[in-house]
């Protein structure tokens, strides 16, 4: 087995491994598997004189003719050194284009593989993990750790301080996708450029909740019936390489849980109640648009909105490269019944 455990992951990624040319990174954590996935092109292919720099493949091509990534693999350099792949798995199976360059991995070549969350033992991740020639590593949400390690590296590097209460302020809005988390950083430290130190008040006035709330803001708009923000909502997440799957799923478990306050309600209970008695609790932000959800909806309408977002979902997973467009579409025909009333 070739797993890579939790704690060895930064320390693998570190150096080049020329019995393993091949490093499949995957996991839920679709951000940080690209962050990764970046930097270990960018250390594969550092010094290279090849102004084509590295090969990028699309996995769906790569389903239909299995034989060009080993062909590409394969390939002497333009300048000579070392051959570097870039593989993004889609929809379609690369199994065999994968099992097919394993069998007879080159020796001068790093062939990196991007992918979705893979389920353990099956497709994909069994035939790396068992590979001797290969690397599995799964891209998690970050820990609390990683999170302060990155917040840490990344003000260091600006030149700027932290202040103790704005760091865990800060750290609290975090995690879910590393390259938001990321982007909310860079502009947070953008945003005080300039001053003394950051505060409690520059996270409070510029920082979004990087691992909720671009999904948090295309539910509230689909269920207050606002499909013009939920249309930029979504065009902004996909746009910063959300899934559309993910938000999908998002947007169901939302549905459910206005579904048990509706069910709340309908049984004699009122609004305000089932606000108030929301577990997690709801957000000050977010309560309007819940409040105006749950006076707008049935426990039947709701019903009837998570089968239809349901069967979205299962048709942006078989369909990844259509995905986008089929959840937009679920997406604006919800918030136009909510809309409708």
């Amino acid at each position: 087995m070739v797993a890579v455990r939790p704690g060895d992951v930064e320390a693998t990624l570190s150096r080049l491994d020329p019995l393993r040319p091949v490093v499949l990174l995957f996991g839920p954590d679709s951000g940080l598997v690209r962050e990764r996935a970046r930097a270990y092109l960018a250390r594969a292919s550092a010094g290279s004189d090849d102004p084509f720099g590295i090969v990028r493949l699309d996995g769906d091509e790569i389903s239909g003719d299995p034989g060009r990534l080993v062909d590409e693999a394969g390939t002497m350099a333009l300048f000579g050194g070392r051959r570097v792949v870039s593989l993004r798995a889609g929809s379609k199976n690369v199994v065999p284009a994968v099992e097919a360059l394993l069998a007879a991995p080159p020796e001068q070549a790093i062939i990196v593989i991007e992918a979705g969350d893979l389920k353990r033992g099956m497709g994909l991740r069994a035939l790396c993990e068992a590979s001797p020639h290969a690397l599995a590593i799964a891209c998690y949400a970050d820990s609390e750790r990683d999170l302060a390690r990155l917040v840490d590296s990344m003000t260091a590097e600006a030149g700027m301080a932290l202040d103790r209460d704005a760091r865990g302020e800060l750290l609290a809005l975090l995690g879910g996708d590393r390259m938001a988390s990321r982007g909310e950083i860079a502009k947070l430290l953008l945003y005080a450029t300039g001053e003394p130190r950051i505060t409690s008040a520059h996270v409070r006035a510029i920082v979004g909740d990087a691992s909720s709330l671009a999904l948090d803001e295309i539910a509230d708009a689909t269920f207050a019936g606002q499909p013009a923000d939920m249309a930029s909502a979504f065009a902004k997440a996909t746009g910063e390489g959300m899934r559309a799957d993910i938000v999908l799923g998002a947007v169901c478990r939302t549905a459910q849980a206005l579904h048990q306050m509706r069910l709340s309600i309908e049984a004699g209970g009122n609004v305000e109640r089932a606000l108030d008695g929301a577990r997690p609790a709801i957000h000050f932000r977010r309560k309007p648009f819940v409040e105006k959800a749950l006076r707008g909806w049935s426990v039947a309408r709701l019903e009837a909105a998570l089968f239809a977002l349901d069967d979205a979902l299962l048709a942006a997973r078989r369909n990844a490269a259509l995905g986008p467009a089929i959840a937009e579409r679920a997406l604006l025909q919800v918030a136009g019944q909510a809309k409708r009333g």
